[in-house]
Formats: C-alpha cells, structure tokens, sequence
C-alpha cells in the first residue's frame, strides 16, 4: 500500500546532485581557511591559472614534477622573473598539491628553491625626499585632494608600510600618547610607531574631513566598514561606529572583493602610487622610487642620526634583525668614511700614464716612496730573491706593499705594520 504524499513534498522541486567545487573554489577555501591575505590568495590563484594554461588546460593532478619543473625553467629562461617571482610561483604550486590536492610525491622535496640576491633600497636623501613632498603638495593644490601629501608625510615619518598606512582606523591614533597602532600588519603582527609632532594638526583636519563621509553613510544607513575576521557577527554595529572607520576613506563606496557587499573602502593602494610616481617625476628625482622608499627612508635617516639598530627594528616590525642590518650597508654605500686614495693625489696627478699607478698621497715619506716604486718596476727580480734577507729600511720580501689591510668602511683606518711605520721614521 503506497501512503499518500503530503502537499509539502509534492510541491517540493526535486534537489539536484550537489557539485563538488572547482579546484579554484577549493584552493581559495583552502587559503581562507589558512588565513592567508587576499593579495596572497589573487596572486597564488593566478600562478595556479598560469600553470594550467602552459600545460595545454590539463588538471594538476594528471601533471608530474618534471611538468612543473618545465613550467619553472620557462619563467626563469624564457619570461626571466625575478629570483623572488620564481619563488612565489613555486610556493602556489606546492601549496596546490600539498594543501588543495593533499599529493605528497618525492619530486616536491627535490625542487630546489630559487636563491633571491640582497639588493641594496632605493633610499631618497632629505634634500630629494624635500623636493617630492613638495611636488605632492603642488598636486594637491591642483586636484583638492589632500590624502596623497599626508599618506607620504605620514609613512616616512613612521615608517608604516603603504598597506599599513592605507588601513589606519580612527581609533588607531592616539595624538594624546604621540603613538600610532599598526593592526595586522605583515604576518598579522601589531606594533607601535610614533606620531610626528608636525603631523598632529593635519591629522585632526584628515578626520574631520572623513567625518563628514561618515556622517553620510549613516544618513543614509549604508553598510558599516569592513571589520577583520568575524568581528562584524560578534559586534553587529561596530562596523558603523566612528571609531572603526577609515582614516584615508574613499569619496564613493566600493564592493567588498570577497562579500560582494558595496561599502565604503579605504583609498585604493594605485591612487597614491600613481600620485607618488607622478611627484617624483616632477621633483626630477631620477631614482626607481616607489612609495616603499619612504620606508627605507625612514629606516636610514634614523640610522644615521645615531639610533640603535633594535630600535629601529622594532619600529620596522622586522622578526630578524638580519633583515635591517640591510640599511647598514646602505650606509656604507660610496665605502663608507673611507676616503678614496685618488682624491688625496696632488692636484694635476690623478690622471697617471698608463702603463704605472698612481703615486700615493705626498705626505708619505720619500723613503716609502720610494721602496714603493722600486718594488713596482722590479716585480719579477723581487720575486726571485724572496728568500734574501730584507735590506735595512725596507719591507720583507714575502710581505706584499702596499700591506692588504682590508677596510669596510666606518672608524679610522687600521695601523700600519711595524715595519712601515720604522721605515718612515728612519727617512
């Protein structure tokens, strides 16, 4: 005997079979789930898509090492990438299989990673960091818009990184304290940097400014702000609080990347780089500057105005202090507080004949001179009687002269030998 169906089920659609998700969706989930950054997520989806699209549209999972190995070598030899644009797409690959496919074959421990070489930055002295931030301010006249002079005032007086900067809440600055929080910043780590006395009255003006956009969006009972991981569920209204709201706010809401929902956002990163390019450019500053040289800028004049490397590490936010010893090399940059031998020569000798060197600087003595010399017209015969005894007042055949002191700049110079220093006194 069939039972009767009830109205409920009969008007009931019939439920298709449930998808499982593309292997895009599953990377993404799988990144959120890891609380990975959204530029982190858009950059490993699209070395993924790349990867894809070399291997003729084939899935991952029918691919071996030696397919991701030729991916590889045709970034490096064919598109040349960068050491560190290598390393990326290498590291989406793995975190594609490991994570997202759950494959653990032998080849991924044998790929090697790709070595990054240490560049020196990019580092503005204060005469040229003077001449962009007046460009900066000379843009502002002309477009009204005040955001991009005080977004670069703002960074190289604490150091921020643009994204730091860009993400700054109202409850985040403290003029009182003199302190500025960094939420989240690389790593998800928080720190505290100092607020520059002259950028305390611009500051209050900015948010009287964004005060304004404020008081709009809650006129027109528009979303609140974007609020960090689940906040917005536990605190339903923080989001349309004062305190949360952006410091450098956009003029027109925008939609959420992952929600979809149409909120106001903060100043999108490719407005103040365009304004910062466009600065330099007028400022006639022939430098590859970025708005992260006014990190380094920060970094560097603190270092040379005597404050300790920890200190400004802290204020970095670097985990290692490796990475800002890097600055101390920006220092001695030109050798340091070496002085070139070339500009202690007489005037009208430091153009030497080729063929001889130049001669050293006239304040040496006659006789060192003139040992110096002999030596270099008779190499070969110095060669053959390095056994012979030295003559008095002159240095022993097996030490080379000038002595190889090497010298890596800062301080005064090493002393000289003992021999040197006889052989000057007795001339």
């Amino acid at each position: 005997m069939t039972l009767p169906t009830s109205p409920l089920q009969a008007s009931a659609p019939a439920q298709a079979p449930s998808q499982p998700p593309r292997l895009l969706d599953q990377m993404r989930q799988q990144l959120r789930y890891m609380h990975y950054s959204l530029r982190t997520e858009r950059a490993y989806v699209h070395w993924v898509v790349a990867f894809i699209r070399f291997h003729g549209m084939r899935h991952p999972a029918q691919l071996t090492g030696g397919d991701v190995e030729a991916y590889l070598s045709w970034l490096a030899a064919e598109r040349q990438v960068s050491a560190s644009t290598h390393r990326q797409a290498l590291s989406a690959l793995l975190f594609l299989y490991r994570k997202v496919l759950q494959i653990r074959l032998p080849w991924m421990e044998e790929i090697g990673l790709p070595k990054v070489q240490r560049r020196l930055p990019v580092v503005l002295s204060h005469e040229e960091l003077g001449r962009v931030l007046q460009a900066l301010d000379v843009r502002t006249d002309e477009t009204k818009d005040p955001d991009s002079a005080l977004l670069a005032r703002l960074l190289y007086g604490t150091g921020m990184r643009l994204i730091e900067g860009l993400r700054l809440r109202v409850k985040d600055i403290e003029f009182d304290r003199r302190a500025v929080y960094v939420r989240s910043g690389k790593g998800g780590k928080d720190r505290v940097v100092m607020l520059p006395d002259s950028l305390v009255q611009p500051l209050r003006e900015q948010l009287q400014r964004v005060q304004a956009l404020w008081q709009l969006d809650r006129s027109q009972a528009a979303p609140g702000v974007e609020l960090p991981n689940a906040l917005e569920r536990k605190y339903p209204n923080a989001g349309k609080s004062w305190a949360w709201f952006w410091v450098f706010a956009q003029t027109q809401p925008s939609t959420d990347p992952r929600e979809g929902a149409v909120r106001r956002h903060h100043i999108h990163p490719s407005r103040f780089q365009e304004a910062f390019k466009r600065a330099v450019q007028a400022a006639g500053v022939h430098k590859p500057a970025s708005p992260h040289t006014l990190r380094h800028a920060f970094a560097t004049h603190l270092l040379l105005a005597g404050y300790d490397i920890r200190t400004v590490q802290e204020l970095l936010g670097h985990a290692n202090v490796a990475t800002t010893m890097v600055y101390t090399h920006v220092l001695q940059a030109g050798g340091g507080a070496v002085r070139s031998p070339l500009d202690v020569m007489p005037a009208g000798q430091a153009g030497a004949a080729p063929g001889r060197a130049a001669l050293p600087a006239s304040d040496i003595s006659a006789g060192v001179l003139h040992s110096w010399r002999q030596l270099q017209d008779t190499q070969s015969a110095a060669r053959s009687a390095s056994t012979a005894a030295p003559a008095a007042g002159a240095p022993p055949a097996s030490t080379p002269w000038p002595p190889r002191q090497p010298h890596r700049g800062g301080g005064a110079l090493p002393a000289s030998p003992s021999w040197v220093r006889a052989a000057t006194s007795a001339s």
